[in-house]
């Protein structure tokens, strides 16, 4: 059912680790979540709405919800569980009823995120377009110390574009080298770039990109995700994309900041590539590989 967990090595990492996380905060910042779903209602998360400046995060379209849950959803009676263990988390909602957001409330969002505490930012959405607004909320995100994580964007078969938040995190031509945050693209069943992930230079590393499962928004039709139909307490189905790779690379960072507090932004990431699957080599298509929650977690832990 949560494929990814054996494909990332999750399953390797004990219960104290998990609990260990519940001293860091992820922020997603979305189309909201129904943090009525029972996965995320039992985290108690903390929300606000950065185009309404209330604290009325309602998911009308289900995207939000499936990320958070896949990012730090508590374990529950259906078996789903997020990749976070323990991590607390900060919903934001950054998006009109469509699900667009606008870079006004994207660096809204992001702005009030790290100013309440959220030591990761989760950013699932992407765009071939950047602006200065934009970029000054990156900026203050990482010199405020928290580590932002960005979806590549799913536009490979389409010209495989350079898309942004992502490129600032790991600018054009890095491949690999230095970056202020982690680009995360989407890996296949076997280990391989799922067909629509975006490949290229700014690319940091990936994970499980395909049929991911996690929580589904009451307020979104039937037919908006596949549905998991053995569940049996709340919504649970599947969604495929960058932008539930990049949750579960938002969860194995808080599990590394959980065992190692001292560690910095950039440790953490670095210590995410250093572990992924290409054991220190990087290409364009999976960037560092695939993120092995199990040995960053034990490399934290010694650093």
């Amino acid at each position: 059912m949560q494929w990814q967990s054996q494909a990332t090595d999750a399953l390797g990492v004990g219960d104290a680790v998990l609990h260990s996380a519940a001293s860091v905060e992820i922020a997603v910042i979305d189309t909201g979540a129904d943090v009525a779903a029972p996965t995320l209602a039992a985290k108690r998360p903390l929300t606000y709405n950065a185009v309404t400046r209330t604290t009325n995060v309602t998911d009308t379209n289900g995207h939000g919800t499936l990320v958070a849950s896949i990012a730090a959803g508590a374990a529950d009676a259906s078996g789903v569980a997020g990749a976070g263990g323990d991590a607390r988390l900060l919903i934001v909602k950054a998006s009109t009823a469509s699900g667009d957001i606008s870079t006004r409330a994207e660096t809204a969002a992001i702005r009030y995120a790290v100013t309440h505490g959220a030591r990761i930012i989760n950013l699932s959405f992407a765009g071939p377009t950047t602006s200065a607004a934009e970029r000054a909320a990156i900026t203050f995100a990482i010199k405020r110390g928290a580590l932002v994580i960005a979806a590549a964007g799913n536009a490979h078969d389409q010209g495989n574009p350079v898309e942004y938040p992502a490129a600032l995190l790991q600018p054009v031509g890095s491949s690999g080298r230095g970056g202020a945050g982690l680009v995360v693209g989407a890996s296949d069943v076997d280990g391989k770039r799922a067909p629509f992930s975006a490949s290229g230079s700014w690319l940091s590393l990936a994970a499980p990109g395909v049929s991911i499962a996690g929580a589904l928004s009451s307020a979104v039709p039937v037919s908006a995700f596949p549905r998991l139909a053995s569940a049996t307490t709340g919504l649970f189905g599947y969604g495929s994309g960058t932008s539930f790779a990049a949750p579960q690379v938002a969860g194995a960072a808080a599990l590394v900041w959980g065992v190692n507090p001292r560690l910095t932004a950039t440790q953490v990431a670095r210590i995410l590539e250093q572990t992924a699957s290409g054991r220190g080599a990087w290409t364009p298509d999976l960037g560092y590989g695939v993120i092995d929650v199990a040995a960053a977690v034990a490399l934290a832990a010694q650093a």
